[in-house]
Formats: structure tokens, sequence, C-alpha cells
């Protein structure tokens, strides 16, 4: 597992160990960022299922100011932390062990707005529907944000989901890409 691309390009990043946390494999992850980005001028993401911090780091390493990892097992959290520190981003990122939904309550009362959602849940307990209804209910999703959800084909989403709207749907073999955008930021896209 390696940073695709931006200014880590190819540095390796560590894994969780063990079997529970299913990591995105790089292809899936070049191809995320190639629909989503590919890199970007400033902002704050969101990693809320945050695994290894694979995603929340190579969001940074594409031009992202900052990252807010979540994860709510421990050993991801040890993990993000380590490549966190083997990065040396500390002063750009924020990592806390919860849930993901009572995560979303703790970041809306923050009264912030992300510019990247990454939501890369277990497949087998992907809440994704509620969750997306939650960061619109919430207000976390900037206006021209983008949210990415991983999932397995096994799981079907609506093209509409609150305040936003599927934009792009991307399948690699079991692994689905779904990227939703605020409704009126994406008149012209779908």
């Amino acid at each position: 597992m390696r940073v695709v691309s931006g200014k880590w390009k190819g540095r390796q990043l560590k894994a969780v160990p063990g079997m529970n946390t299913r990591p995105t494999t790089d292809k899936v992850k070049e191809a995320v960022f190639n629909i989503i980005g590919p890199y970007f001028d400033g902002g704050l993401a969101l990693d809320l299922f945050g695994g290894s911090g694979s995603l929340g780091i190579e969001a940074i390493s594409r031009g992202m100011d900052k990252a807010i990892f979540v994860d709510k097992d421990g050993k991801a959290i040890q993990t993000i932390k380590q490549n966190v520190e083997n990065f040396n981003i500390a002063e750009q990122v924020e990592i806390y062990r919860n849930d993901a939904l009572r995560a979303l309550n703790a970041i809306k009362k923050r009264e912030i707005q992300f510019d990247l959602i990454l939501l890369d849940p277990p497949y087998k307990k992907h809440q994704l529907e509620e969750l997306i209804h939650k960061i619109s209910e919430y207000n976390l999703l900037n206006q021209s944000g983008i949210i990415m959800a991983e999932h397995s084909n096994e799981v079907i989403l609506p093209d509409d989901i609150g305040d936003f709207i599927r934009t792009r749907v991307e399948t690699y073999g079991i692994t689905v890409i779904s990227v939703y955008q605020n409704r009126e930021e994406s008149k012209g896209e779908y």
C-alpha cells in the first residue's frame, strides 16, 4: 500500500494489522482521486472510516490542507497515528476514535464544513445512506464539496440523498465508487 500521487508519490503506508480492515487497493485509490480531483488547491477533508489513513493522507499529498480521521477500531487509530508520524504531518491532521454517526454529531457542534468527505466503511456494515443523510442534515459539506462513497457492488445507493445528487458511479470488480455533490452545484454535470 502506497501513496499514489502528489508530493509523497510512491511512499509506503503501514496497513492495519489483522483482518478487520479492508484497505482500498492502490488501483481503486488512483481511480477515486482521478474522479474527484485529481489534485486540490487546499481545503479540509474528512476520512470517516480512516482505517490506515490511506485516503486522507492521499488527499493531503494531492493538496488538501488538513484531514480529520475517524475510526472506531483501536488498531486502525494506532496505524493512522504511525502513518501520520512517518509522513510528519501531525499539524495537518486530527485523529478521533469514534463511531461514524457519533463523530458526525460531534463535528456538527464545531460548525465546520468539508471540501471532501471520504466514506469507505466495512462492506458488510455500510450504513452509507444514513451517513450521507446526516452529512446533508448537518450541512457538513461545502457548497462545492464532494462526497466519495466506496461500497460493495451488492449495495445499491439512491441517486438522491438529502441535498445531494449522485454525479458519478464507477465499478471496479466488486468495488463501486459513488460520488455525491450538492444538488445546486452539480447542475449540468449529471
